[in-house]
């Protein structure tokens, strides 16, 4: 019996190509933002004229209809099974965070989640303990409605939990303990710094902005720059950075558990966050590409990763945070090498400019969409503050655990290239917040760059074509001198030139 062959390999064993791969997994992520049947099947119904390959057609339709299933399981489990009076044990979920004067975090109560503000001596008694450890706690849990419910249904909180008192404290599970240590440890040798500094510093390194002032949050949105203290892939890749001179010893199998157990463990370390979980979940797959020898695209990996992800959690697709990480990996990926051929000036500064121009092109629709702005001194801020911001993470982390092992002198010592670049990035973010103009003026920058790489980018176009252009004329005119009557004659330049 023979094969039926398209290209060479067989119909049905064809390996998926990466905009194939990306369609199937923009379907999973549509039905899961849809998550209704008739919009679903009209978008199938597209995809099916579009698209001649009949099995990932079939594949969408898969994708397609998981994605809205699991969705809808998803918002029905957000719905809080149990009201009313509690006392008991109760683990918290997330780190205290200071908020309006109360400190706010989320329980988790018989395997449902509630938010609560602890205020008075319950803040007290709260502030000091981080996500995974337990306590007794009494109260009254009620639901959450309108517009507060809805944001908070996407971090799968089902309503409110209001504390009379609080208890003993429990130190959680083992993977609890060992993160909180570590966290404990960084956060003495991060308080070196001096405040608002040390706040920055842990937002640099682990993700931790807890502390940060409201003046300084709104100086990194204003210019840019709120993504360094949001972990990402950069994070995730300065940490194997780090471990690589003890992974390159491992034979490949052994490195291929460490790099996973290692991703694991700095993932529950920065608490989960979705921007870590999308850049883990990618450090995975792209190590277990490597391992077996079938290296893919950064944007094959981007895809499969989003896929993976919104399978397990389909909120995730109502994450702000979530889709900024993703549009920035899609813009890098994507734009990054080719705007860094048509921008002028060494390539030491256009390779950063090219990285910085696409990831700020993956980011403006949701920026624009979700917060109304996307700074335009952005560009110069980023390219600033992002090395300096890059050695800070990979000198960080280390460096802020020896400091809070040793203390005293070898700490300050240990920690003044950590101040330094803190402190670069904190007065580039300072001053690119004044700098930015009003709205309309940033539009007409924005228009104005654009315009800009447009123009160097028909240049060098044309500048191809026309070097294309005369090799073909100058090897034809070359042969005629060889064999055709005009050999004496001189070739005349390309009209191009």
């Amino acid at each position: 019996m023979t094969r039926s062959y398209r290209a060479g390999v067989p119909r049905w064993w064809q390996a998926l190509s990466d905009r194939q791969i990306a369609l199937i997994v923009g379907h999973i992520v549509v039905g899961v933002w849809l998550h209704r049947p008739v919009p679903v099947i009209g978008l199938f119904a597209v995809s099916a004229a579009v698209c001649r390959a009949r099995a990932v057609v079939l594949l969408c339709v898969v994708g397609g209809l998981a994605g809205m299933t699991l969705s809808n399981q998803t918002w029905r489990g957000v719905a809080p099974d149990n009201l009313g009076p509690y006392q008991g044990w109760t683990c918290l979920v997330t780190d205290p965070t200071p908020q309006n004067g109360a400190m706010a975090v989320i329980l988790e109560i018989e395997g449902e989640r509630f938010q609560t503000w602890a205020r008075g001596s319950s803040r007290r008694r709260i502030s000091t303990h981080l996500a995974g450890e337990c306590v007794q706690i009494s109260g009254s849990r009620r639901a959450l409605d309108g517009v507060s419910g809805r944001r908070a249904a996407i971090r799968h909180v089902v309503g409110r939990f209001d504390i009379d008192t609080i208890g003993d404290w429990g130190e959680g599970t083992a993977l609890d303990r060992a993160s909180n240590r570590v966290r404990r440890l960084f956060g003495v040798g991060a308080s070196e710094l001096g405040r608002p500094d040390d706040a920055l510093f842990a937002g640099l390194v682990i993700g931790d902005d807890r502390n940060e002032p409201v003046e300084m949050i709104q100086q990194f949105r204003g210019s840019g720059l709120s993504h360094l203290t949001a972990v990402s892939g950069q994070n995730v890749g300065f940490v194997l950075a780090a471990a690589s001179p003890l992974l390159r010893r491992l034979r490949p199998w052994a490195r291929w558990l460490c790099t996973l157990g290692l991703i694991g463990w700095f993932v529950a370390l920065t608490r989960f966050e979705p921007s870590v979980l999308r850049a883990g979940v990618m450090g995975c797959i792209a190590a277990t590409g490597f391992v077996l020898g079938r290296e893919r695209p950064p944007t094959r990996v981007l895809a499969l990763a989003v896929g993976l992800l919104v399978l397990i959690d389909p909120l995730l697709v109502w994450s702000v945070g979530f889709w900024l990480s993703v549009g920035a990996t899609a813009g890098v990926a994507l734009l990054g090498t080719p705007l860094a051929e048509f921008i002028p000036g060494p390539k030491w500064l256009a390779v950063p400019a090219a990285v910085t121009l696409g990831a700020q092109a993956g980011v403006a629709p949701v920026s624009l969409l979700v917060f109304g702005t996307l700074p335009v001194v952005s560009v110069p801020a980023n390219l600033l503050a992002v090395p300096i911001a890059g050695l800070v993470m990979l000198y960080g982390l280390p460096a802020g655990l020896l400091a809070g092992a040793c203390g005293g002198l070898i700490a300050s010592v240990v920690q003044i290239p950590s101040a330094l670049g803190t402190r670069w990035v904190a007065t580039v973010a300072a001053l690119g917040s004044r700098l930015e103009p009003p709205a309309p003026f940033a539009a007409i920058g924005w228009a104005v760059l654009v315009l800009a790489i447009a123009a160097r980018f028909v240049s060098a176009r044309r500048r191809r074509v026309c070097e294309g252009d005369g090799n073909g004329a100058a090897l034809h005119l070359g042969r005629r001198r060889i064999t055709g009557p005009h050999s004496g004659h001189r070739a005349r330049p390309p009209p191009c030139r």
